[in-house]
């Protein structure tokens, strides 16, 4: 049996067979490195001998995070076909579309969404079902299609070009896009992890956010496994549990990747007052712009957030952090990673200045080659080969970007630029706020102005007025929100980002 030079698994099968890749905690499974390969081969077997399943075919997974997500996005690698994880949280219209476009030949689901697969595979004529549980209808068993079949002994020859995965954006204005993202791209991207987050086969890597999602399978997981280190998977996230697992030195994690919101929940768990983290060495967090105090809340714990910037299309890292700057450049997303270019452009075109704010360009090759189905948006989206991310961005003297807000998100009052996350960034300066988001709405006379959408603390009291004022005493006039509206709670896709969409949709009204 020979080993393609660009199977990690099957490599580390070899070098370091008997190491832990993967635990579920769910579950309690653990596989070897060498079990792991097995199980990948014996997939691809099936997929290819069973399901007719060969280079450049679709195979799509719904299902909350597990080990076998890893398993299918492995044998797909063997066999040069494409992987396409599914957001279980989206509705089946939205899916349909999704799973239209991609055109799979399997879909690949857990017990939970065994209805919604059903439902799925006949809207888009999907040919076959496996599910993870017991095998029910025409759907079948998981591991009875891995125990019936013996390992793959020929991999497909890959190269660098040949497409991963596809996975696709969250859609929040017009219709989902299908990013493209090949082997070279996931392996430039572990290669860049490796400066700033000391990437190396020693890593334990605690992976809660979505396996659909780029963080989630991106950072740290498929470095994990370039390195051949050890992937430890979380269902959900779950506050308590996640920082249960950090703090304890047993387990050992060194890295994991969380959205504000995860690391503001775990900060909010009453055990986060006596917790430490002797064992930790990579706290990233990225997604959107962190506030300011929730950094300094976790760095008055010894444990500095090293904020990082990426999106789907670019694998994701672009920027990161370095941990010996944390607590200098507070607020920063970073420099580049060495293999990947960025710029900062104006609206009228031209390079930005220090200190002036622009959109983030990017190129290298972890850069997506475009999006699937859509080459309208990919040269919508490209620029010279500059991908242009629609991320609003500056850069200080000293060479560090600064991601000031989602470009869209941006809202335009009395003609001056208003980015919500700097007001955020004030209002959780508040203490008795649990979370803030801050939308514009249309105004008469400044055309736009702010409006905080505010979840307090549980017990905790504070009015609009006092917010109001607090901001008045820490931003310009043309940026203190003009109103306040107290919610119970707000709005998360299920990667832990705020949907502004629904509350511009809810609340977005003068």
């Amino acid at each position: 049996m020979t080993t393609p030079s660009y199977d990690w698994i099957a490599h580390h099968a070899l070098v370091r067979g008997d190491k832990l890749a993967v635990h579920d905690l769910a579950s309690g499974r653990k596989f070897t490195y060498r079990e792991m390969n097995e199980r990948n081969s014996r997939l691809a077997q099936a997929l290819r001998d069973e399901f007719g399943i060969t280079r450049g075919d679709r195979v799509a997974v719904l299902a909350e995070n597990d080990t076998n997500f890893f398993e299918t996005q492995f044998a797909c690698w063997k066999l040069g076909a494409i992987f396409v994880p599914l957001n279980w949280r989206l509705s089946i219209p939205e899916l349909e579309y999704i799973v239209g476009d991609a055109g799979p030949d399997v879909i690949i689901h857990d017990d939970q969404f065994a209805d919604n697969a059903t439902k799925l595979a006949e809207l888009c004529d999907i040919a076959h079902r496996i599910t993870w549980g017991p095998s029910i209808g025409d759907a079948a068993s998981y591991e009875e299609v891995l125990a019936t079949h013996s390992p793959l002994l020929e991999s497909e020859d890959c190269t660098h070009d040949d497409i991963l995965t596809i996975m696709y954006t969250s859609g929040t204005t017009g219709r989902p896009k299908g990013a493209i993202i090949t082997q070279g791209m996931t392996f430039w991207n572990a290669v860049n992890s490796v400066e700033y987050y000391t990437c190396a086969e020693s890593m334990i890597n605690l992976a809660f956010l979505p396996l659909f999602h780029t963080g989630g399978l991106n950072v740290f997981a498929n470095p994990t496994f370039h390195f051949g280190g050890t992937n430890l998977v979380m269902k959900t996230f779950d506050p308590s549990q996640a920082l249960h697992l950090l703090s304890d030195p047993e387990i050992g994690v060194t890295h994991t990747i969380g959205v504000p919101a995860n690391w503001l929940f775990m900060s909010q768990v009453p055990e986060f007052a006596s917790a430490s983290f002797p064992t930790l060495l990579a706290p990233a967090v990225g997604g959107s712009p962190t506030p300011v105090p929730l950094i300094e809340a976790w760095a008055e714990k010894g444990l500095p957030l090293q904020q990082a910037y990426g999106m789907t299309e670019t694998s994701p890292l672009v920027l990161a952090l370095p941990a010996d700057k944390c607590s200098i450049k507070i607020g920063s997303a970073g420099v580049p990673a060495m293999h990947t270019s960025v710029r900062i452009v104006t609206e009228d075109g031209r390079e930005a200045d220090v200190g002036e704010t622009g959109e983030l360009w990017c190129k290298g090759p972890n850069i997506t080659p475009g999006y699937w189905n859509w080459p309208e948006a990919t040269e919508e989206s490209f620029e010279d080969g500059w991908l242009k991310t629609g991320d609003a961005a500056r850069r200080d003297e000293d060479g560090f970007y600064y991601i000031v807000d989602r470009w869209k998100d941006m809202y335009i009052s009395g003609g001056e630029n208003v980015y919500p996350a700097e007001v955020e960034s004030v209002i959780y300066q508040l203490t008795a706020i649990g979370e803030v988001s801050v939308i514009g709405v249309p105004d008469d006379k400044w055309v736009e102005v702010g409006r905080a959408i505010v979840v307090l603390k549980e017990d905790e009291e504070l009015s609009d007025t006092e917010i109001i004022n607090h901001c008045r005493q820490n931003l310009a006039r043309y940026k203190v929100p003009q109103s306040v509206i107290f919610i119970d709670e707000i709005p998360h896709n299920a990667t832990g980002k705020v949907l502004k969409r629904e509350l511009r949709d809810l609340y977005g009204q003068p």
